[in-house]
């Protein structure tokens, strides 16, 4: 997992262990909860509108944000 802080908004890979499918999903994070007993766990939604949550761990951002050099 990348090592920056993942937030409400951000473009995430959500894993196939959630989505069952055979690679990476993207993905957009609709909700981040801070959660007693499993830690982080985020949700996300699909382009196709399914809502994926889980561990932190099982989502990547993409790193999407462009950096000014100027």
């Amino acid at each position: 997992m990348n090592a920056t802080m993942i937030e409400t908004g951000d473009n995430v890979l959500i894993s196939p262990d959630l989505t069952g499918m055979a690679s990476w999903m993207e993905g957009i994070v609709i909700e981040i909860e801070n959660n007693t007993f499993n830690g982080i766990v985020i949700a996300a939604e699909t382009k196709d509108r399914n809502v994926f949550f889980g561990r932190k761990e099982l989502f990547k951002t993409i790193n999407n944000k462009e950096t000014c050099l100027q």
